[in-house]
């Protein structure tokens, strides 16, 4: 039996060890808090309000059970040490009012995560895994297989509920990231004629570039089954599967696509690519890739290394993709038969990367 100084360390050694690891087996509360805040609508109940709410006037909004308004404190308390509200001491009782965090979850602002998070959170994603430790020991390709029966790509092709959901995260994080993109990295686009959005899905992303580019026709590349928008003069739409074809252009534009595969897989996407972008003159164009690249030498805050760690386990558990850092992209560029690229970490967790012929 364990002494009270622990196996190998002091008696407060142990306690910390002991916090750390209650921390890790409790953290998916913050997801589910997260979660149901959104589906409760607390967020969109304050900003409706205008100015700080108080527990009962929040209560009264969301229509709580009055037998449970302790819960509804209680949830508040976590969502406010999380950061996602803060709270403002009253003259009569304390408030909640938004932090800039929880702005993110306002249903009608243009830029929003709740579809994106719903997603994530929705038990068709989650279940997959409580069954990752038989995932390593099964054949299954991923940990959503074994659970589900098949693939995330195959599911989603023949599951309406899965697509629509994957979709809209989708539209509202290239929301997101291409607000941002357009702004900080219009050198990444100037003076390009022509470019093919591969895996664009509805054309979101790529309708935000061209409304920021007039000079610049895109070209959305994705499969049958994904909903698009309206075509316009310099938004079309292609349907099609990129491991056989990508339309010629001056760029071609992966936005979270190469995550979602093997190396060997991306290998032979950026190979198409590189046809795509190389003219028969030999004067080749260049590839738009926006990706997370983790680093190696850990110098990002801790809060960032740790979410993108976590995206590289959701891409091993989705599907057979992965995070990467400099040096395995640059290993894939190279055998795809790239000579160069350039990374502009200005997207936060992702980066927009370059490459070049």
């Amino acid at each position: 039996m364990a002494s009270a100084k622990g196996v190998n360390g002091s008696r407060k050694e142990l306690l910390d060890a002991h916090a750390h690891v209650s921390n890790q087996i409790f953290n998916f509360i913050n997801s589910m808090s997260l979660k149901c805040a959104i589906e409760l609508g607390i967020a969109d109940a304050i900003h409706k309000h205008g100015n700080p709410m108080t527990l009962s006037q929040l209560a009264d909004a969301l229509h709580i059970n009055k037998a449970k308004s302790d819960g509804l404190h209680r949830l508040m308390r976590v969502l406010v040490h999380s950061k996602l509200f803060d709270k403002a001491e009253t003259t009569t009782e304390a408030a909640y009012r938004l932090t800039p965090a929880s702005r993110l979850l306002l249903r009608d602002e243009s830029l929003n995560m709740v579809p994106f998070a719903l997603t994530i959170l929705d038990p068709m994603l989650v279940e997959p895994w409580l069954h990752v430790s038989e995932w390593f020991r099964d054949d299954s390709v991923t940990s959503f297989a074994t659970k589900h029966g098949m693939p995330f790509w195959e599911l989603q092709g023949v599951n309406a509920r899965l697509n629509n959901l994957f979709t809209a995260a989708m539209a509202c994080d290239a929301d997101f990231s291409t607000t941002i993109l357009t702004n900080e990295c219009s050198h990444v686009f100037r003076g390009l004629k022509s470019m093919v959005d591969v895996g664009g899905g509805n054309g979101a992303t790529a309708k935000a570039i061209t409304d920021a580019f007039p000079g610049l026709k895109c070209t959305v590349l994705d499969l049958p089954h994904v909903p698009t928008l309206e075509g316009c003069e310099n938004l079309s739409f292609v349907s099609g599967d990129m491991f056989e074809f990508i339309p010629h252009a001056d760029a071609v534009f992966l936005k979270h696509i190469l995550h979602d595969w093997s190396d060997e897989e991306c290998v032979k996407i950026l190979k198409k690519c590189k046809a795509a972008i190389t003219p028969s003159n030999g004067n080749g164009g260049k590839v738009i890739i926006v990706e997370m690249v983790l680093d190696d030498n850990k110098e990002q805050k801790y809060e960032a290394t740790e979410t993108q760690l976590c995206f590289d386990l959701q891409m091993m558990m989705l599907v057979t993709g992965k995070e990467r850092t400099e040096r395995e992209w640059a290993h894939l560029f190279y055998v795809a038969g790239f000579q160069k690229y350039s990374i502009s970490p200005v997207l936060g967790l992702r980066s927009a990367i370059e490459v070049f012929p």
